[in-house]
């Protein structure tokens, strides 16, 4: 089969060449992403493979569809960045990667944890100047403390083993509770209890139409004030505009994201000899109490191979007609 691999990097093509050794699936790559206005590069293929920054809206559909383009796979769990009810019109099928490695962003949000709790990544730039001094890196002890874990799917059950193992009292919040976090002591309560009573929240929920801007001016004057809050999942879970007010005003005490709500246009790409246009990241990033990692949660050797595997066999299910287990529903 015929297939276009957008938003192509180094790392992709890599791993997904590894896996498709037998060439299988003519893959060719791009570089650009997939959106409406590149829809033209599809032409020729019966399938896209694309990545979380792609915006498969209900114009790109149908200009997917009036070129033959019958699958859209995504190298992720998120499916956000798709209209699926318009694929679903169309008869073009869309597939995903529901689990690659649950641990990778888990263990990523608790990295930000440490960093922002600890402040390593200040500590190696002074000591690299000769710097040793310890003024100002006072940090917290996590034993103890209060962790409010929203969206308890695979990756928030493996962040929430890993707080149980430094000592903390975690609490839940999802519309499906886990008996098997039930069964390790873990509370599942009300968002404004979770709220009002965590010292770190992190954050393992979808994007959808109601998590979206979850985090805004009203939800940031619930929170304990000086909260820690972490994101792994979606950047427009929190409105940054107001993350900014939160932190100027010390509502909210630390803020680490590995995602952004307008990183599209940022992550993945070296902009070092550029102006960065977005006052919004360019504010966040003046903040000493603000860590910001560049979509990285997912990248380890693990996943990278798990994503490649699930990526090729959706493609093979799909030639094959045989059940599309990852086939992403309404």
């Amino acid at each position: 089969m015929k297939i276009a691999v957008f938003s192509t990097k180094p790392h992709d093509r890599e791993y997904l060449d590894k896996f498709n050794s037998n060439n299988r699936h003519q893959l060719t790559y791009f570089e650009a992403p997939l959106n409406a206005d590149t829809t033209n590069l599809a032409l020729g293929f019966e399938a896209v493979c694309i990545f979380v920054n792609d915006k498969i809206d209900a114009v790109a559909i149908d200009k997917l569809f009036k070129i033959g383009v019958k699958l859209i796979d995504l190298r992720s769990a998120g499916f956000n960045n798709v209209d699926i009810e318009a694929a679903k019109k169309k008869n073009i099928k869309v597939m995903r990667v529901p689990a690659y490695s649950p641990e990778a962003v888990a263990e990523h949000a608790v990295a930000l944890i440490l960093t922002l709790n600890r402040k390593t990544h200040k500590v190696y730039n002074r000591v690299r100047e000769s710097n040793f001094s310890l003024e100002n890196l006072i940090g917290f002890n996590l034993h103890g403390k209060t962790v409010g874990v929203i969206g308890t799917g695979k990756i928030g059950v493996a962040f929430c083993q890993i707080m149980l193992g430094f000592g903390c009292k975690v609490i839940a919040y999802d519309i499906t509770e886990s008996e098997k976090l039930k069964e390790k002591g873990i509370e599942y309560t009300t968002l404004v209890d979770l709220f009002k009573n965590s010292d770190i929240i992190s954050l393992h929920c979808p994007l959808n139409l109601k998590t979206k801007y979850l985090f805004d001016i009203k939800t940031f004057s619930k929170v304990k004030k000086g909260v820690m809050l972490i994101n792994t999942s979606r950047g427009a879970l929190i409105k940054t505009s107001d993350a900014i007010d939160a932190l100027k005003n010390g509502q909210l005490g630390y803020l680490g994201i590995d995602v952004y709500e307008q990183e599209e246009n940022l992550f993945f790409n070296d902009l070092s000899e550029s102006i960065i246009k977005d006052d919004l990241i360019e504010r966040l990033m003046a903040f000493h109490n603000v860590l910001i990692t560049p979509h990285q949660g997912f990248f380890t050797k693990e996943a990278l191979n798990q994503i490649a595997i699930t990526t090729l066999k959706n493609f093979t299910d799909f030639e094959e007609g045989l059940l599309l287990e990852n086939e992403v529903k309404l």
